[in-house]
């Protein structure tokens, strides 16, 4: 018998049929003889439903009432999903945040779970229940509702998984696993029977929507083995676990792209040390993340042209805040919103010599400019024209033998 952690996301219990199909597969697992606790999302568009009523009210809607209003959603799928195991004959009860509670830390809609209460849910499986727990959400010291960060379902059945001494958890989805690329776009992506923790972070951070990235990294902290699968099929997902048991013969594992970066470049910065602090310094204080950053000296050693990128959202507001920035000089400004990032990732790039020069190679024979590079052990990302993105994916998946 296994303590098992399945998480169900939006289009997974996107209607009322599939969330009755969701009952027959936890069935399935309780029948087996698992100890189960099932996590829940909203059902498919039910936040941005919700989203855009606060908005009908006002475009500056209070925080702490939008965690309130957003948390329902989660609410209801527990409900309706409890409601369906019962129909089905297995004995469930959901329970929200406040009443197990899952405790939080930080800011309205970004917090993260530091803690729960475990006897209760404990008490219950072992009297052969399944519980069912919205993700997403949890309570603070203070008594109030708090939301952590869209996609935070993920976040939420890692932490369980962990405060709960789980044996596994299980992420179900709408496809079958994780990919070489987006299968939406790229069809011929291939399915990646198993990916290290580092990959998996690598592939979510740089945008691949398939897991948060905050779970990954808590998964990867705490050792906790995740399988990405179907709801919809029988068909094996993709595991996700330590370095160690992952085969480095592929350089690359996949391509991974996000659309909602924005570059700026600052020219004839002065040249002196504390510079780059005095620019970033005020943009880390607005919560503004700065990702790839190049400095060019000039050939006098007395300036500097200084790029870096953030999201496209912060352009506006890093602009502003340059200008008003008196602790710094330059000559110009001039920024792109309409760059995207193309990352490759790949555990076996540590040991691969070449792949740099042939992801730049590839990227020349389609005529492909690239206006920033950014490199680590297992990942290479350069910036390039948004309208070149789809181009660019598909041949770097062509050249690294991932169709």
């Amino acid at each position: 018998m296994a303590k098992k952690v399945l998480k169900f996301g939006g289009t997974s219990v996107g209607t009322v049929e599939r969330i009755l199909h969701v009952a027959e597969i936890i069935k399935k697992e309780f029948v087996a003889g698992n100890e189960i606790i099932a996590v829940v999302s909203a059902m498919s568009g039910k936040t941005n439903e919700l989203i855009e009523q606060s908005k009908k009210i006002s475009d500056n809607f209070n925080k702490r009432e939008l965690d309130v209003l957003l948390s329902s959603g989660e609410q209801v799928t527990s409900a309706l999903l409890a409601g369906a195991l019962i129909k089905v004959g297995v004995n469930s009860k959901s329970w929200l945040n406040w009443q197990i509670p899952i405790l939080t830390e930080g800011d309205h809609s970004n917090s993260r779970i530091i803690n729960m209460n475990i006897e209760k849910i404990n008490k219950f499986l072992s009297e052969k229940g399944v519980a069912i727990i919205p993700g997403f959400q949890g309570i603070s010291k203070f008594g109030d509702i708090t939301t952590i960060g869209r996609g935070g379902s993920d976040a939420t059945a890692v932490a369980i998984a962990k405060i709960f001494n789980a044996d596994s958890c299980e992420i179900y989805t709408d496809v079958d696993g994780v990919f070489s690329s987006d299968p939406n776009k790229i069809p011929v992506a291939k399915k990646i029977d198993k990916i290290s923790y580092d990959e998996m972070l690598e592939l979510s951070t740089l945008g691949a929507k398939v897991m948060q990235s905050s779970a990954v990294q808590t998964a990867m902290m705490y050792n906790i083995p995740l399988e990405v699968k179907s709801t919809f099929t029988d068909r094996e997902g993709t595991k996700i676990f330590s370095q160690e048991n992952i085969d480095y013969t592929k350089s690359v594992t996949g391509v991974a792209y996000s659309k909602d970066d924005a570059k700026i470049t600052l020219l004839g910065v002065e040249d002196k040390p504390g510079v780059a602090a005095n620019i970033f310094e005020p943009l880390s204080r607005n919560n503004i993340n700065v990702d790839m950053v190049i400095q060019n000296i000039s050939p006098d050693n007395k300036t500097t042209d200084l790029t870096f990128t953030i999201k496209r959202e912060d352009l506006l507001n890093t602009i502003d805040i340059i200008k008003k920035n008196k602790n710094i000089k330059f000559e110009n400004m001039n920024h792109n919103d309409k760059v995207s990032k193309i990352s490759i990732v790949g555990a076996g790039m540590v040991s691969t010599p070449g792949v740099t020069y042939r992801m730049f190679r590839g990227l020349a024979e389609e005529k492909i400019n690239i206006l920033a590079i950014s490199t680590s052990e297992i990942k290479l990302s350069v910036i390039i024209n948004e309208e070149n993105t789809l181009k660019a994916v598909k041949k770097l998946h062509t050249i690294f033998d991932l169709d």
